[in-house]
Protein backbone atom coordinates (compact mmCIF):
# COMPACT_ATOMS: atom_id res chain seq x y z
CA UNK A 1 0.00 0.00 0.00
CA UNK A 2 1.47 3.17 -1.23
CA UNK A 3 2.07 6.05 1.38
CA UNK A 4 -0.71 8.08 -0.27
CA UNK A 5 -3.31 5.70 -0.27
CA UNK A 6 -3.15 4.77 3.34
CA UNK A 7 -2.87 8.30 4.40
CA UNK A 8 -6.28 8.92 2.23
CA UNK A 9 -7.92 6.08 3.96
CA UNK A 10 -7.21 6.83 7.64
CA UNK A 11 -7.90 10.31 7.29
CA UNK A 12 -11.60 9.20 5.46
CA UNK A 13 -11.66 7.29 8.91
CA UNK A 14 -11.54 10.55 10.87
CA UNK A 15 -13.37 12.86 8.86
CA UNK A 16 -16.57 9.98 8.81
CA UNK A 17 -16.12 9.65 12.53
CA UNK A 18 -16.53 13.75 12.71
CA UNK A 19 -19.76 13.13 10.31
CA UNK A 20 -21.58 11.03 12.57
CA UNK A 21 -20.60 12.78 15.95
CA UNK A 22 -22.04 15.96 14.10
CA UNK A 23 -24.94 14.34 12.97
CA UNK A 24 -25.97 12.48 16.31
CA UNK A 25 -24.87 15.68 18.39
CA UNK A 26 -22.38 13.83 19.80
CA UNK A 27 -24.33 10.81 21.18
CA UNK A 28 -21.96 8.60 19.05
CA UNK A 29 -18.32 10.28 19.76
CA UNK A 30 -16.00 10.42 16.35
CA UNK A 31 -13.27 8.53 18.51
CA UNK A 32 -15.82 5.57 19.00
CA UNK A 33 -16.74 5.70 14.97
CA UNK A 34 -13.43 5.82 14.35
CA UNK A 35 -12.18 3.34 16.72
CA UNK A 36 -14.82 0.47 15.14
CA UNK A 37 -13.78 1.32 11.70
CA UNK A 38 -10.54 1.16 12.49
CA UNK A 39 -10.67 -2.34 14.28
CA UNK A 40 -12.71 -4.04 11.26
CA UNK A 41 -9.95 -2.43 8.78
CA UNK A 42 -7.33 -4.34 11.01
CA UNK A 43 -9.87 -7.08 10.40
CA UNK A 44 -9.89 -7.30 6.90
CA UNK A 45 -7.61 -5.52 4.94
CA UNK A 46 -4.98 -2.89 6.65
CA UNK A 47 -1.72 -3.57 6.64
CA UNK A 48 -0.94 -3.93 9.93
CA UNK A 49 1.18 -0.67 9.69
CA UNK A 50 -0.95 1.50 7.90
CA UNK A 51 -0.78 4.05 10.24
CA UNK A 52 3.14 4.01 9.97
CA UNK A 53 2.80 3.80 6.40
CA UNK A 54 0.73 6.45 6.16
CA UNK A 55 3.64 8.80 7.60
CA UNK A 56 2.87 8.88 11.70
CA UNK A 57 5.75 6.73 13.27
CA UNK A 58 6.09 6.27 17.10
CA UNK A 59 8.54 8.96 16.58
CA UNK A 60 6.09 12.00 15.06
CA UNK A 61 3.34 10.56 17.40
CA UNK A 62 5.95 11.42 20.54
CA UNK A 63 6.94 14.53 18.66
CA UNK A 64 3.12 15.56 18.59
CA UNK A 65 2.31 14.72 22.22
CA UNK A 66 5.24 16.43 23.61
CA UNK A 67 3.59 19.98 21.84
CA UNK A 68 0.16 19.20 22.27
CA UNK A 69 0.77 18.55 25.84
CA UNK A 70 2.80 21.48 26.69
CA UNK A 71 0.14 23.38 24.87
CA UNK A 72 -2.79 21.98 27.03
CA UNK A 73 -0.59 23.65 29.82
CA UNK A 74 -1.51 26.75 28.41
CA UNK A 75 -5.06 26.59 28.93
CA UNK A 76 -4.45 26.44 32.42
CA UNK A 77 -3.20 28.92 34.85
CA UNK A 78 -1.71 28.16 37.94
CA UNK A 79 -5.24 29.26 40.03
CA UNK A 80 -6.86 27.44 37.73
CA UNK A 81 -5.00 24.45 39.22
CA UNK A 82 -5.88 25.26 42.41
CA UNK A 83 -8.96 25.44 41.53
CA UNK A 84 -9.29 22.35 40.35
CA UNK A 85 -8.25 20.19 43.35
CA UNK A 86 -11.84 18.39 43.79
CA UNK A 87 -11.14 17.23 40.40
CA UNK A 88 -7.58 15.29 41.57
CA UNK A 89 -9.76 14.33 44.52
CA UNK A 90 -12.37 12.65 42.18
CA UNK A 91 -10.21 11.56 40.18
CA UNK A 92 -8.45 9.44 42.38
CA UNK A 93 -11.26 8.79 43.95
CA UNK A 94 -12.27 6.68 40.92
CA UNK A 95 -9.38 4.93 40.80
CA UNK A 96 -10.15 3.79 44.07
CA UNK A 97 -13.28 2.69 42.64
CA UNK A 98 -11.78 0.43 40.18
CA UNK A 99 -9.69 -1.16 42.80
CA UNK A 100 -12.20 -1.76 45.12
CA UNK A 101 -14.86 -3.55 42.88
CA UNK A 102 -12.13 -5.24 40.65
CA UNK A 103 -10.06 -6.74 44.13
CA UNK A 104 -13.09 -7.56 45.83
CA UNK A 105 -16.13 -8.81 42.88
CA UNK A 106 -13.70 -9.43 39.98
CA UNK A 107 -11.31 -11.52 42.58
CA UNK A 108 -14.00 -13.83 43.01
CA UNK A 109 -15.41 -13.99 39.66
CA UNK A 110 -12.11 -14.74 38.16
CA UNK A 111 -8.52 -15.01 39.65
CA UNK A 112 -6.34 -12.02 41.68
CA UNK A 113 -3.85 -12.42 38.78
CA UNK A 114 -6.41 -11.54 36.72
CA UNK A 115 -7.51 -8.39 38.13
CA UNK A 116 -3.84 -7.30 38.63
CA UNK A 117 -3.12 -7.28 35.41
CA UNK A 118 -6.25 -5.46 34.78
CA UNK A 119 -6.38 -2.39 37.48
CA UNK A 120 -3.87 -0.24 35.79
CA UNK A 121 -4.19 -0.17 31.98
CA UNK A 122 -7.70 0.76 33.14
CA UNK A 123 -6.68 3.30 34.88
CA UNK A 124 -4.85 4.73 31.94
CA UNK A 125 -1.90 5.20 30.06
CA UNK A 126 -0.17 2.72 27.91
CA UNK A 127 2.39 2.77 29.72
CA UNK A 128 1.16 1.01 32.45
CA UNK A 129 -0.51 -1.02 29.87
CA UNK A 130 2.74 -2.50 28.62
CA UNK A 131 4.68 -2.77 31.70
CA UNK A 132 1.85 -5.30 33.00
CA UNK A 133 2.07 -6.88 29.77
CA UNK A 134 5.63 -7.51 30.36
CA UNK A 135 5.12 -8.50 33.59
CA UNK A 136 3.03 -10.89 32.80
CA UNK A 137 4.80 -12.05 30.19
CA UNK A 138 8.11 -12.50 32.51
CA UNK A 139 5.86 -14.65 35.03
CA UNK A 140 4.84 -16.77 32.46
CA UNK A 141 1.32 -15.70 32.14
CA UNK A 142 1.02 -15.33 28.31
CA UNK A 143 -2.76 -14.58 28.03
CA UNK A 144 -3.19 -11.96 30.98
CA UNK A 145 0.19 -10.56 28.62
CA UNK A 146 -2.21 -10.37 25.39
CA UNK A 147 -5.24 -9.12 27.85
CA UNK A 148 -3.18 -5.90 29.26
CA UNK A 149 -3.05 -4.36 25.70
CA UNK A 150 -6.31 -5.30 24.84
CA UNK A 151 -8.25 -3.55 27.89
CA UNK A 152 -6.08 -1.34 26.91
CA UNK A 153 -7.55 -0.92 23.45
CA UNK A 154 -10.38 -1.68 24.11
CA UNK A 155 -11.64 0.12 27.51
CA UNK A 156 -12.47 3.20 25.51
CA UNK A 157 -15.38 1.85 24.18
CA UNK A 158 -17.56 1.88 27.12
CA UNK A 159 -15.70 5.18 28.18
CA UNK A 160 -16.61 7.54 25.25
CA UNK A 161 -20.21 6.78 24.37
CA UNK A 162 -21.03 7.22 28.55
CA UNK A 163 -18.71 10.37 29.06
CA UNK A 164 -20.76 11.82 25.64
CA UNK A 165 -23.88 11.12 27.66
CA UNK A 166 -23.01 12.51 30.99
CA UNK A 167 -20.96 15.52 29.68
CA UNK A 168 -24.72 16.23 27.72
CA UNK A 169 -26.58 16.01 31.06
CA UNK A 170 -24.00 18.37 32.34
CA UNK A 171 -24.56 20.48 29.11
CA UNK A 172 -27.87 20.99 29.55
CA UNK A 173 -27.73 21.73 33.34
CA UNK A 174 -24.95 24.27 33.14
CA UNK A 175 -27.14 25.97 30.23
CA UNK A 176 -30.36 26.20 31.74
CA UNK A 177 -28.18 27.68 34.86
CA UNK A 178 -26.41 30.29 32.36
CA UNK A 179 -29.71 31.26 31.19
CA UNK A 180 -31.16 31.83 34.56
CA UNK A 181 -27.96 34.25 35.41
CA UNK A 182 -26.92 31.76 37.98
CA UNK A 183 -23.54 31.04 36.46
CA UNK A 184 -21.42 33.04 34.37
CA UNK A 185 -17.64 31.86 32.24
CA UNK A 186 -14.59 31.28 34.42
CA UNK A 187 -11.63 33.27 33.65
CA UNK A 188 -8.27 31.55 33.22
CA UNK A 189 -6.05 33.81 32.71
CA UNK A 190 -5.77 37.83 33.45
CA UNK A 191 -7.87 40.18 30.65
CA UNK A 192 -5.01 41.54 29.24
CA UNK A 193 -3.09 38.15 28.40
CA UNK A 194 -6.55 37.05 26.62
CA UNK A 195 -6.46 40.70 24.74
CA UNK A 196 -3.09 40.11 23.80
CA UNK A 197 -1.20 38.09 21.01
CA UNK A 198 2.10 38.38 22.11
CA UNK A 199 3.17 36.87 25.27
CA UNK A 200 4.49 38.98 28.45
CA UNK A 201 7.84 38.85 27.82
CA UNK A 202 7.88 39.12 24.36
CA UNK A 203 5.47 42.31 24.03
CA UNK A 204 7.89 44.78 22.63
CA UNK A 205 8.91 42.34 19.86
CA UNK A 206 6.90 43.21 16.76
CA UNK A 207 4.35 41.20 16.27
CA UNK A 208 5.57 40.34 12.47
CA UNK A 209 8.30 38.63 14.31
CA UNK A 210 6.28 36.31 15.92
CA UNK A 211 6.03 33.98 12.87
CA UNK A 212 4.42 30.30 13.59
CA UNK A 213 8.50 29.13 13.44
CA UNK A 214 8.71 31.26 16.46
CA UNK A 215 5.46 29.39 18.30
CA UNK A 216 6.80 25.73 17.52
CA UNK A 217 10.05 26.80 18.71
CA UNK A 218 9.20 28.10 22.16
CA UNK A 219 7.11 24.99 22.39
CA UNK A 220 9.63 22.47 21.70
CA UNK A 221 11.98 24.88 23.98
CA UNK A 222 9.13 24.41 27.04
CA UNK A 223 9.06 20.47 25.75
CA UNK A 224 12.73 20.10 25.98
CA UNK A 225 13.12 21.46 29.62
CA UNK A 226 10.83 19.21 30.46
CA UNK A 227 12.43 16.52 29.24
CA UNK A 228 15.72 17.59 30.63
CA UNK A 229 14.35 17.98 33.99
CA UNK A 230 12.58 14.02 33.99
CA UNK A 231 15.90 13.02 33.00
CA UNK A 232 17.86 14.78 35.73
CA UNK A 233 15.56 13.80 38.24
CA UNK A 234 15.91 10.36 37.29
CA UNK A 235 18.37 8.41 39.24
CA UNK A 236 15.99 10.32 42.49
CA UNK A 237 12.29 10.08 41.24
CA UNK A 238 10.61 8.88 38.26
CA UNK A 239 8.60 11.80 36.62
CA UNK A 240 6.76 11.11 33.51
CA UNK A 241 8.20 14.02 31.23
CA UNK A 242 5.00 14.46 29.29
CA UNK A 243 3.37 15.42 33.05
CA UNK A 244 6.37 18.02 33.66
CA UNK A 245 5.46 19.54 29.81
CA UNK A 246 1.76 20.22 31.39
CA UNK A 247 2.79 21.78 34.34
CA UNK A 248 5.80 23.85 32.56
CA UNK A 249 3.11 24.72 30.10
CA UNK A 250 1.48 26.21 32.85
CA UNK A 251 4.20 28.03 34.36
CA UNK A 252 5.48 29.41 30.79
CA UNK A 253 2.02 30.53 30.06
CA UNK A 254 1.47 32.33 33.34
CA UNK A 255 5.55 34.07 33.30
CA UNK A 256 4.79 34.85 29.96
CA UNK A 257 6.94 32.83 27.71
CA UNK A 258 3.99 31.22 25.89
CA UNK A 259 1.03 33.05 24.39
CA UNK A 260 -2.35 30.88 25.30
CA UNK A 261 -2.78 28.21 22.54
CA UNK A 262 0.22 28.77 21.25
CA UNK A 263 -0.27 25.34 18.66
CA UNK A 264 -3.42 26.73 17.43
CA UNK A 265 -2.44 30.20 16.70
CA UNK A 266 0.65 28.24 14.92
CA UNK A 267 -1.67 26.53 12.66
CA UNK A 268 -0.54 23.19 13.96
CA UNK A 269 -3.38 21.87 16.44
CA UNK A 270 -5.43 20.31 13.77
CA UNK A 271 -2.32 18.26 12.59
CA UNK A 272 -0.90 17.46 16.10
CA UNK A 273 -4.80 16.28 16.62
CA UNK A 274 -4.35 14.22 13.52
CA UNK A 275 -1.15 12.51 14.14
CA UNK A 276 -1.76 11.69 17.87
CA UNK A 277 -5.40 10.29 16.92
CA UNK A 278 -3.82 7.80 14.14
CA UNK A 279 -1.12 6.75 16.51
CA UNK A 280 -3.53 5.75 19.12
CA UNK A 281 -5.70 4.06 16.71
CA UNK A 282 -2.68 2.20 15.85
CA UNK A 283 -2.97 0.59 19.24
CA UNK A 284 -5.91 -1.61 17.71
CA UNK A 285 -4.04 -3.84 15.24
CA UNK A 286 -2.85 -5.50 18.43
CA UNK A 287 -6.47 -6.97 19.12
CA UNK A 288 -7.21 -9.96 16.51
CA UNK A 289 -10.24 -11.71 16.45
CA UNK A 290 -8.80 -14.76 17.89
CA UNK A 291 -7.18 -12.86 20.47
CA UNK A 292 -10.21 -11.40 21.42
CA UNK A 293 -12.17 -14.70 22.10
CA UNK A 294 -9.99 -16.39 24.82
CA UNK A 295 -9.83 -13.19 26.71
CA UNK A 296 -13.51 -12.29 25.94
CA UNK A 297 -15.34 -12.69 29.60
CA UNK A 298 -13.18 -11.09 31.72
CA UNK A 299 -11.97 -8.44 29.24
CA UNK A 300 -16.15 -6.90 29.60
CA UNK A 301 -16.71 -7.90 33.12
CA UNK A 302 -13.31 -6.40 34.06
CA UNK A 303 -14.39 -2.77 32.25
CA UNK A 304 -18.24 -2.95 33.79
CA UNK A 305 -17.06 -3.47 36.87
CA UNK A 306 -14.57 -0.85 36.82
CA UNK A 307 -17.27 1.89 35.31
CA UNK A 308 -19.79 0.70 38.10
CA UNK A 309 -16.64 1.35 40.83
CA UNK A 310 -16.16 4.92 39.02
CA UNK A 311 -19.72 5.54 39.21
CA UNK A 312 -19.77 4.73 43.00
CA UNK A 313 -17.19 6.71 44.17
CA UNK A 314 -16.82 9.36 42.37
CA UNK A 315 -20.68 9.90 42.88
CA UNK A 316 -19.73 10.03 46.98
CA UNK A 317 -16.75 12.13 46.13
CA UNK A 318 -19.28 14.76 44.58
CA UNK A 319 -21.77 14.86 46.69
CA UNK A 320 -19.17 15.45 49.60
CA UNK A 321 -17.31 18.08 47.20
CA UNK A 322 -20.76 19.39 46.05
CA UNK A 323 -19.94 18.82 42.51
CA UNK A 324 -22.57 17.25 40.08
CA UNK A 325 -22.91 13.83 39.91
CA UNK A 326 -22.53 14.11 35.46
CA UNK A 327 -19.47 16.02 36.10
CA UNK A 328 -17.80 14.27 38.42
CA UNK A 329 -18.69 10.91 37.02
CA UNK A 330 -17.24 11.95 33.65
CA UNK A 331 -13.54 13.23 35.64
CA UNK A 332 -13.54 9.60 36.73
CA UNK A 333 -14.14 7.95 33.30
CA UNK A 334 -11.25 9.86 31.92
CA UNK A 335 -9.06 7.08 33.14
CA UNK A 336 -10.79 4.99 30.59
CA UNK A 337 -8.90 7.07 27.54
CA UNK A 338 -6.98 10.29 28.78
CA UNK A 339 -5.85 12.85 26.48
CA UNK A 340 -6.67 13.91 23.85
CA UNK A 341 -10.12 12.30 23.81
CA UNK A 342 -10.77 13.63 26.39
CA UNK A 343 -10.36 17.10 24.78
CA UNK A 344 -12.14 16.25 21.95
CA UNK A 345 -15.40 14.58 23.58
CA UNK A 346 -15.50 17.65 25.40
CA UNK A 347 -15.57 20.07 22.56
CA UNK A 348 -17.79 18.10 20.82
CA UNK A 349 -20.35 17.69 23.53
CA UNK A 350 -19.76 21.52 23.77
CA UNK A 351 -20.12 22.31 20.47
CA UNK A 352 -23.43 20.28 19.57
CA UNK A 353 -24.91 21.78 22.70
CA UNK A 354 -25.48 25.08 21.48
CA UNK A 355 -24.62 27.53 19.08
CA UNK A 356 -23.86 31.26 20.68
CA UNK A 357 -20.47 31.34 20.88
CA UNK A 358 -20.61 33.19 24.61
CA UNK A 359 -22.71 29.67 25.92
CA UNK A 360 -19.65 27.53 24.19
CA UNK A 361 -17.14 29.50 26.26
CA UNK A 362 -19.00 29.19 29.64
CA UNK A 363 -19.47 25.60 29.31
CA UNK A 364 -15.75 25.15 28.20
CA UNK A 365 -14.29 27.37 31.04
CA UNK A 366 -16.74 24.91 33.47
CA UNK A 367 -16.02 21.13 32.41
CA UNK A 368 -12.79 21.10 29.85
CA UNK A 369 -10.37 21.96 32.85
CA UNK A 370 -11.48 19.55 35.49
CA UNK A 371 -11.48 16.66 32.25
CA UNK A 372 -8.33 17.68 31.30
CA UNK A 373 -6.84 18.00 34.80
CA UNK A 374 -9.06 14.66 35.73
CA UNK A 375 -7.22 12.40 32.53
CA UNK A 376 -3.72 13.93 33.63
CA UNK A 377 -3.77 12.33 37.13
CA UNK A 378 -5.35 9.28 36.40
CA UNK A 379 -4.02 8.17 32.69
CA UNK A 380 -0.25 10.00 32.84
CA UNK A 381 0.53 9.55 36.73
CA UNK A 382 -1.40 7.06 38.98
CA UNK A 383 -1.37 4.38 36.39
CA UNK A 384 2.45 4.38 35.85
CA UNK A 385 2.60 4.60 39.94
CA UNK A 386 -0.06 1.65 40.11
CA UNK A 387 2.05 -0.95 37.17
CA UNK A 388 5.39 0.15 39.10
CA UNK A 389 3.87 -1.43 42.41
CA UNK A 390 1.46 -4.49 40.47
CA UNK A 391 3.66 -5.75 38.56
CA UNK A 392 5.61 -6.88 41.62
CA UNK A 393 2.47 -8.81 42.67
CA UNK A 394 2.96 -11.23 39.58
Amino acid sequence: MSQMLALTIVLAILYIGDIVATRTKAWIPSVFVCAVLFLIGYWTFFPKDIVSIAGIGPVVATMLMYLLITNMGTLLSLKELKNQWKAIVISLAGIVGIIAILFTIGALLFDLKTMIVAVPPLVGGVVAALVMSEGASAAGLEDLAVFAIVIYVIQGFAGYPITSIVLKREAKRLLKEHQQGNIQSVTQVEDVEQASEQPKLFRKIPTKYNTEYFKFFRLALVGLLAYGTSTALAPVVTVNALVLCLVFGVLASTFGFLERQPLQKANGFGFAIMGLMLFIFDGLKQASPEMLMRIIVPLVVSIVLAVIGMYIFSFIAGKVLKVSPNLAFAVSLTALYGFPADYILTNEVVKSSTADQKEREMLLSHMLPPMLVGGFISVTITSVILAGIFVNWL
